[in-house]
């Protein structure tokens, strides 16, 4: 009688159109894969096994040793080599960064995303991510030192010099990332959740913002139309009736 072979079917199988029976989380817990989390296993290196044998050979004429292969060769090999895989995946960090020839620094900008959309803020240089670094001053329109993608920004012609200004070094990416705190583990006495402490700007960074305002507000004092040029960084950016951004001149 001929037996019917057992097909295996995995757990966490597919239900269709690419959902699967368990999400990433549920099969994390249930492989307790927790548990290896930040554990490393330091690699135990296996002899390495010999390639050639020494052997004996009897007989009259035949006396003597010789060294014989432990794996014989192969009789055939393929008439071409194997196309070795390369890496397709290329490092944002190595990626060339480009920047509009419209933007340049000193070059006041319009933001058109985040909290402080619709002002028009100073740029000071391009980060090594590619990022653009702004500022309002903070006196003329509260827009602090941020970055922002030169895609979410509109260029002007209204430029200041800003050669003399000076940044501190230390402003550069990883200055802006923020300190997540991990959580507090749950005791018994406490019944009610503690509340997340929201984000408070650092001493550090309230002196940064000083000394980059300075200077760059002692730029625009000695433009030609300083008075224009604080009321026009002070005006918030908008569109009216029958007014279309692309037949605009900036």
């Amino acid at each position: 009688m001929a037996t019917e072979k057992k097909t295996h079917r995995p757990r966490n199988y597919d239900l269709g159109n690419g959902v699967v029976r368990f999400s990433r989380t549920r099969v994390f817990h249930k492989k307790a894969l927790y548990k290896f989390v930040g554990k490393k296993v330091v690699a135990q290196k296996k002899p390495a096994k010999p390639k050639v044998v020494e052997k004996q050979i009897g007989g009259e004429k035949n006396g003597g040793k010789r060294f014989v292969r432990v794996e014989k060769r192969r009789a055939v090999y393929p008439t071409q080599d194997k196309i070795a895989k390369r890496p397709a995946k290329q490092l944002f960090k190595n990626h060339k960064r480009s920047l509009r020839p419209s933007i340049t620094p000193g070059t006041v900008l319009i933001l058109l995303a985040g909290g402080h959309k619709g002002k028009r803020v100073v740029f000071l240089k391009q980060l090594a991510s590619g990022l653009l670094l702004v500022t309002g001053p903070f006196g003329i329109n509260a827009c602090p030192i941020r970055r922002i993608s030169q895609r979410y920004v509109i260029g002007t012609q209204t430029k200041i010099d800003i050669s003399e200004v000076k940044l501190p070094e230390t402003i550069n990416d990883d200055y802006f990332k923020r300190q997540r705190q991990k959580r507090a583990k749950k005791e018994e006495g406490d019944i009610f959740q503690k509340k997340k402490e929201g984000y408070k700007v650092s001493d550090t960074r309230k002196a940064d913002q000083k000394v980059v305002d300075t200077q760059v507000l002692a730029a625009i004092r000695k433009h030609s139309d300083r008075k224009v040029l604080l009321a026009y960084l002070s005006s918030m950016f908008g569109l009216r009736s029958s007014q279309y951004p692309h037949r605009l001149q900036f």
